[in-house]
């Protein structure tokens, strides 16, 4: 990004983070209350706002669940057959998405983790 020399700085609007988990138990990734109270307490250590949860189970096996939250947006879903997790954070405002992360990382039991962070909405200030 070219920096013109009147913005010094920057505020960041939101950060996204993308979690690929391998390596993760079946029985886990196909457990719909169990992704449900996952996807829950990560929402609760992240300090964000749950406004509606939807956890849909599909056959014959794997898992989504999305969060609404005020700051945004959770979302999980798993592929139970290829021991995989996908996971997708965007947080604006307040709450602290890389505790959700690092919640369903040790819970997913996963042997392998790739994680991506995003600074989103970059504004420059005068």
């Amino acid at each position: 990004m070219n920096r013109d020399p009147l913005f010094e700085c920057e505020i960041k609007l939101g950060t996204h983070i993308i979690v690929d988990a391998w390596g993760c138990p079946q029985n886990l990734l196909n457990d719909k209350e169990t992704i449900a109270y996952i996807t829950r307490e990560a929402v609760r250590v992240s300090g964000a706002t749950l406004i509606n949860l939807c956890v849909h189970r599909f056959s014959p096996h794997g898992i989504t669940a999305t969060a609404t939250l005020a700051e945004s947006h959770l979302a999980i879903h798993t592929w139970p057959e290829h021991g995989y997790l996908g996971m997708d954070l965007f947080f604006c405002g307040a709450g602290a998405p890389d505790w959700a992360a690092k919640y369903v990382i040790l819970t997913s039991e996963a042997s392998t983790i790739e994680i991506r962070e995003l600074s989103r909405g970059m504004l420059p200030i005068r």
